[in-house]
Order: C-alpha cells, then sequence, then structure tokens
C-alpha cells in the first residue's frame, strides 16, 4: 500500500509503519553498550535531512530536573528565579515553559505565586507519577499539562519495571487516558530514549499515542529523554544513539508534528548542547533545559547556552534579554550560594577573563581581538583582567584603565611609569614564593601608594 506523507508530501509505502515487537528477552545493545567498556557509537552511514521547525524555543526543569540533584529552592527563591525566566524569554515568550514538582507544600507554594503572576510565559507545568491521585492533584491546582514518565527502553522496560514490552505499552496508554480523563494534556517523558528499540518498541508506542490523541482531541507532547547522555549528533550514526535519526524517526515514521517534540538531554559525555541543537537543526521545535546547566549526575542542558544556540542559528536573539543571564548567575551565587565553576561558559567568573600578558595587550589594542563578542553589551560583562606573575605590563595597564577611569577620557600606557613600578613591585612578591592571584584590594594599596591622586572611588 502506497500513502502520501503529509509532511514530505511524497508517495511512502506503509510498509514503514512500525509494529511492536514483543520479545522475550530484553535488547540491551550489548555491543554498543558493553557497560565494563566505554560505550561505542556504531555508524550505518545513513544520513536524514535538515528540517528545522518554524519555531523553536526552550522550556525549563529547573524547579525539577534542577533540584534533584542539589538542595531544593525556596519557594521566595522559585519565584524570583521564574520572574528572570520571564524576563530572559522576551515578549515571545521563547522559555515557552517551566516544569514543577508539585509533591511537598513548597513545592505547591512556589506552583501558586507563579501562577498568580499570570504570565503568558512560562507556562506553568509538573511532572508527576502516573497515579490518578497525582492527575487529581494537578488537574486541582489548574495546572494545564504535566509530564508523565513512560520508560521505554529495556534495561528500564524489563529490569526496572519487571514488565514485558506489550504490557509497559498498555499500562502507559492506560495512564495517557488517565489524563484525557482529568483533562489534562500529558507529556510522555520517554526515558532513556538512547538505548530503546526504537522501531521495535518507541515508534509503535508513539504511532498509538498519536491515535489516542486524535481520539481524545487533546494532544500529545512527546519529550526524547537521553537519560544518560549517550546521544550524539554525528550524521550517520545508527540508532538507538543518533540524534538526528530518533528526532527524524518521530516525526516521520510516527507523525508526530515538531510542536510536539521536544528533546531532553543530559552532559555525561559532553554532548548535551550540541544535541540539542541538533534536535532543533532535524525537527523538534522545544529543547528543554535547566538555569546552569545543573540537573542529575553532570546536568540537563543549560538554559543559557541554549539562547545563544537559538541566536546563532536564528541571527537573532527575538527579543530575548542576554542580560539577565549575568543577573541570574549573580541571584545564585548570592541569594542561594551556588558556587558556579569559574570557567563556565557566560556565566563563570573566569569566562571572560585572561590572566595572559599577551591577551592583556591584544584587549588593549581591540577587544574583538580576544572577547568572543562584545560581552558588555550583550552580557553586561565586560572583559576582566587577572593580575600575576604572567599578566605583564599589558594586564596591569588594562586593570588600572577599567578600575580608575581618567579625566577626559585619558588612559595609560603599558610603558607609563606607574605602571612599570607596579610590576615591579608584583614581581617581587612572586620571586618571594607568591603562587596566588592579586586580588583587587592589594592593587588598589599599590597604586595607591605610588600614585595616591588615583582613588577606587573615583569610578
Amino acid at each position: 500500500m502506497i500513502e502520501k506523507n503529509k509532511h514530505s508530501n511524497l508517495l511512502e509505502q506503509a510498509q514503514y509503519k512500525y509494529s511492536l515487537q514483543d520479545v522475550d528477552e530484553p535488547n540491551l545493545y550489548r555491543e554498543i553498550y558493553p557497560y565494563d567498556e566505554v560505550p561505542k557509537v556504531a555508524f550505518n552511514h545513513r544520513r536524514v535531512p535538515l528540517c528545522m521547525p518554524d519555531e523553536i524555543w526552550m522550556t525549563d526543569t529547573t524547579f525539577r530536573d534542577g533540584q534533584q540533584s542539589r538542595a531544593p529552592y525556596t519557594a521566595p527563591q522559585i519565584v524570583d528565579l521564574f520572574k528572570m525566566l520571564h524576563r530572559l524569554g522576551g515578549p515571545k515568550g521563547l522559555v515557552r515553559q517551566s516544569e514543577f514538582f508539585v509533591y511537598t507544600k513548597k513545592d505547591r507554594d512556589a506552583v501558586y505565586k507563579c501562577l498568580e503572576l499570570g504570565y503568558d510565559f512560562p507556562e506553568v507545568t509538573t511532572w508527576i507519577r502516573a497515579k490518578k491521585e497525582d492527575f487529581a492533584l494537578v488537574h486541582d491546582i489548574g495546572i494545564k499539562e504535566t509530564g508523565i514518565l513512560v520508560s521505554c527502553s529495556d534495561y528500564h522496560i524489563f529490569k526496572k519495571l519487571g514488565l514485558t514490552r506489550r504490557q509497559a505499552l498498555d499500562h502507559y496508554l492506560g495512564v495517557v487516558k488517565s489524563a484525557f480523563d482529568a483533562g489534562i494534556r500529558p507529556r510522555c517523558h520517554l526515558e532513556d530514549i538512547t538505548r530503546a528499540d526504537f522501531y521495535g518498541f518507541v515508534v509503535p508506542f508513539v504511532n498509538e499515542l498519536t491515535e489516542l490523541s486524535k481520539e481524545a482531541g487533546i494532544p500529545v507532547k512527546i519529550r526524547m529523554c537521553d537519560t544518560m547522555g549517550y546521544g550524539v549528533s554525528y550524521p550517520g550514526a545508527a540508532i538507538p544513539r543518533s540524534v538526528p535519526g530518533i528526532v527524524y524517526g518521530l516525526h516521520h515514521y510516527a507523525g508526530v508534528p515538531s510542536e510536539m517534540l521536544e528533546w531532553h538531554g543530559h552532559n555525561d559525555f559532553y554532548h548535551g548542547v550540541t544535541n540539542a541543537s541538533s534536535a532543533w537543526l532535524y525537527g523538534a521545535s522545544s529543547v528543554n533545559c535547566s538555569l546552569l546547566g545543573i540537573g542529575e549526575r553532570t546536568g540537563n542542558i543549560p538554559l543559557e547556552a541554549m539562547v545563544f544556540e537559538y541566536a546563532a542559528l536564528r541571527g537573532t536573539l527575538d527579543g530575548m534579554d542576554p542580560t539577565l543571564i549575568t543577573e541570574i548567575a549573580e541571584y545564585f551565587k548570592r541569594e542561594i550560594g551556588y558556587d558556579i565553576p569559574p570557567m563556565t561558559p557566560f556565566v563563570g567568573s573566569a569566562f571572560n577573563l585572561t590572566r595572559a600578558g599577551v591577551h592583556a595587550d591584544g584587549l588593549m589594542k581591540d577587544m574583538e581581538i580576544y572577547n568572543i563578542f562584545d560581552t558588555e553589551k550583550i552580557l553586561n560583562r565586560p572583559p576582566e583582567v587577572a593580575i600575576s606573575n604572567t599578566s605583564g605590563t599589558a594586564g596591569i595597564a588594562y586593570w588600572i584603565n577599567k578600575h580608575y577611569p581618567l579625566e577626559g577620557g585619558k588612559t595609560v600606557t603599558k610603558q607609563d611609569p606607574l605602571v612599570v613600578k607596579i610590576k615591579e613591585e608584583i614581581d617581587k612578591l612572586y620571586a618571594d614564593g607568591r603562587t596566588t592571584l592579586m586580588g583587587d584590594e592589594e592593587l588598589e594599596q599599590i597604586i595607591n601608594f605610588y600614585y595616591p591622586r588615583m582613588k577606587a572611588e573615583d569610578m
């Protein structure tokens, strides 16, 4: 039988409509995942077309997955961060949703306070267990969409749940029907999809979800969960690790529209951001992220990273305000007491800081030489120089010009006698065995000693 595919507008053979393979033994892909060795990346040389959706956006799991790896946020902290997410996403709501737990009074208080703000974006959604009382709880709160765990690899179906594929599929469909009965839009979290039998379970399961959705007249969102970070974006990589293959397969063979496809990745193998970008490129509208990448084990996709991926791929920030990224980072440090690793892109204290004199010399001549973009304009973070025995006179001059604006827009050069004298004093300290960076207060004391007319308060 030949049918026209409404997505590709091509005639296709119906044999590509996959049926459930209810196997007796789990398929654990032992050649790819031997467990006592590093997981392998297999290739089948099958490439799928780029298919960037008309619209792409981010969703947030800071208050769900992000709370599984650290001390829970307080309700006021959640509300503060939610307000910043709203401002960061801009008028187009590019931070489209935010996901919450609802099991404790603290979490529910935060949900109520966020709902009271009346924002269109981020929409408040939840994550619940597949139980009727949980659906009732979400419905009573007034939540329109909730996440439901539907583990899809044989590792989970056979080993964790103790079910067959057919039993798991029937159970999951019953749970989704319960969500429909409660008037809730289900978001199905296909846990461990990068170790799942894609054509033997995932696609047949999603096909049945699609049919249920049509019957109920309620959309079902599919969240592709790379639970262990095994996904890869390499062209020609084979299922189950191929991110392009997974996104294309669900879009093409299960008929899931782009706006109902969402990627949720982890960073165990450093592929978090590239996999999320690939999900966009190959047909998923949504990528699920957390602030600063905080999440289970190695963390989730950093939301701030995807802000810049969006701008790079679309050529515009579309109204997002990236200065909020700096504000959020400062809030985490000041109010939450979270120590951001210094070299973390965009938010770490050293992300646009140089310790090398040759780099400082370049910055003095033209910021563009050693700064990734205008970080002062885009992130409200001017480039910094740390002073040590490797900074040279160029680093010292740059530091003085940044911390001591002179009258009439004058600046000191690396040949200035003051700069040379300060370098001599710093060299003495390191010659005596110092190994740490110079602090701002120390430098101010040295400057004020040799040039008392320059005061830090004149900044």
